[in-house]
């Protein structure tokens, strides 16, 4: 036994913001935490999400025991219902996060069963050779664990996403006292949220939310809408308890915000006062400085429901002169673009739009900053250190705080990308090669839907240069032109069917059509290549633009 190596292999969330998928080996078996989804970048066009890549797991699927689940945000449980379609091992979690995937799992047409095993701070379960102890940490989302994972060659920590929240609006502490403990009797490895690495001292308790609200709903004439992540129950609480206070009653609107409020009730981690819900079509029969509508839809996504209300799509909803409507989120990067616009439109229409950082704030983060960070590290006091969840500059940042462990018994950082593989034995830690890993892009939440890189480029390509349809009619019997060759094209700028250029055009595909020899004219896939090559010769040289060339010859 003394010669096995233990393993920790990240296949997704270094040096990019989701994905986080990490799995840890001994021997013979695999233990995977966290299995999330991250959002497309604009290059990605028409993808709906994307997803680590699972080759190196399909690979080994006899050793995979079982899925942890950290805590149900999508960057963490996105991807579950692809993994358990590839792999079927029990999945471990909180009755919130089980809650979240089982209704995730529900849109797919899986042919097991999940096996979904809910579990609570303090618990330990063993899964082979690992014994895992959840520890309750505050974060943005109700019912947020982090992981001690005892192996045969020492304890690994596993923080999830947190920040140390002294004042949690539900009261239930990040357990510091656990991490002490497994810090005193020696932890072989702590792997550590990285996301606020470069913002100093302390995130802000999500308390500190609740007075910039109470003014907001105080000075409010007209509606109140409030966006926000659906995943944030603390603050869906805040906005149903300062409605009942100023005797407002709230329309939830949109299908993650409406869908994950049940499930918080059902879980009795919301409390919805008694008659304070409005259906969203009975909205227009109350007068305005009577309602609230809470709503998804923070980040501008295309059809979302704020989206939509912005400009009057909704079915029920609409922004009017003189509403509030309050944006109680972070701008993830990359969505400014389509917020902004978002805002431009609820503005036109004369809402008073409130965003961004104030003081006090409008929305808290739910990472720790530096001085948590180094709360951790300094309570764990881990042999060997390795920063997770971020992009590489906060895992460089993250690993410099560490630095001043190394009187303490710290011996290495290890600055990892995913897919790297450290590897730990009686001896030491290295770095140990790499396993596959990558991207798979998603078109509309199908499993078969997933989308090839060349798929992805073909759509870059007509999305800048536009695409041309060169259309010959052949005769069957004589095998000449009927007539002269049509062109058609769609988003390529220079051709218009009279000018000059596409007149020269046809005569290269005719030029290219008399010059083949009676063996090539008998090979239409020969003639459709000769006819693309030709005619991307001409078009590049008469305009330096490279559209897609798709010659379509009809059998008359």
């Amino acid at each position: 036994m003394t010669d096995r190596k233990l393993q920790v292999i990240p296949l997704g969330g270094l040096g990019e913001f989701g994905m986080n998928m990490t799995a840890i080996r001994y021997g013979e078996d695999i233990l995977v935490v966290d299995c999330g989804m991250m959002f497309p970048e604009a290059e990605l066009l028409g993808v709906d999400l994307v997803m680590p890549d699972l080759t190196f797991l399909k690979e080994h699927r006899e050793e995979v025991r079982a899925l942890v689940l950290t805590h149900g945000h999508e960057d963490h449980i996105g991807a579950v219902p692809y993994f358990l379609g590839e792999i079927d091992v029990p999945v471990y979690g909180t009755d919130f996060t089980l809650a979240l995937v089982d209704r995730r799992t529900e849109e797919y047409d899986l042919e097991q069963e999940p096996r979904l095993i809910p579990v609570k701070p303090k618990d330990v379960v063993e899964i082979g050779p690992f014994k895992v102890e959840f520890i309750n940490v505050t974060h943005s989302i109700v019912r947020a664990v982090a992981l001690a994972i005892t192996t045969p060659l020492g304890v690994i920590i596993h923080t999830g996403d947190f920040k140390v929240d002294p004042t949690p609006t539900d009261n239930e502490l990040f357990d510091l006292h656990t991490l002490a403990e497994y810090g005193k009797r020696g932890v072989v490895l702590l792997l550590s949220d990285s996301t606020n690495s470069d913002r100093p001292g302390y995130t802000e308790s999500e308390r500190a939310v609740r007075p910039r609200m109470e003014e907001i709903f105080n000075r409010a004439e007209k509606r109140v809408v409030v966006a926000c992540f659906s995943s944030s129950i603390h603050r869906v609480q805040l906005v149903l308890d300062l409605a009942q206070e100023n005797r407002r009653r709230v329309a939830i609107v949109g299908r993650s915000m409406v869908s994950v409020t049940e499930i918080a009730h059902s879980l009795g981690l919301l409390t919805i006062p008694d008659g304070i819900l409005l259906r969203p079509q009975d909205v227009a029969d109350l007068p305005p400085e009577k309602v609230v509508v809470l709503i998804s839809g923070t980040q501008g996504e295309p059809m979302s429901a704020l989206s939509r209300v912005s400009v009057d799509n909704h079915k029920h909803i609409s922004v009017e002169h003189g509403d509030t409507v309050v944006l109680s989120s972070r701008i993830i990067p990359g969505n400014e673009k389509a917020i902004f616009r978002m805002i431009d439109h609820m503005s036109r229409r004369g809402a008073d739009v409130l965003y961004g950082s104030m003081n006090p704030p409008l929305h808290v983060s739910g990472h720790g900053s530096v001085e948590e960070m180094k709360l951790v590290l300094n309570l764990v006091r881990p042999r060997y250190f390795m920063p997770i969840h971020g992009e590489f500059r906060q895992l460089s940042k993250h690993a410099r705080l560490s630095s001043h462990l190394l009187s303490m018994g710290l011996e290495e950082t290890f600055v990892m990308e995913t897919g790297e593989v450290l590897e730990i034995d009686h001896h030491g830690a290295r770095r140990a090669g790499k396993v596959p890993v990558g991207r798979v892009c998603i078109d509309s939440g199908s499993v078969e839907d997933v989308v090839q890189e060349m798929v992805i480029r073909d759509r870059r390509h007509l999305s800048e240069d536009g695409i041309v349809l060169p259309i010959i009619a052949i005769n069957r019997q004589t095998g000449k032109m009927e007539n002269q060759p049509e062109i058609v094209s769609r988003g390529f700028a220079l051709a218009e069917d009279g000018s000059e250029f596409m007149q020269a055009a046809r005569q290269v595909v005719v030029k290219t059509l008399e010059g083949s020899n009676r063996e090539e004219k008998a090979d239409w896939g020969v003639m459709k290549e000769k006819i693309r090559a030709d005619l991307k010769r001409y078009i590049v040289k008469a305009t330096s633009r490279r559209p897609l060339i798709m010659p379509v010859i009809l059998e008359i």
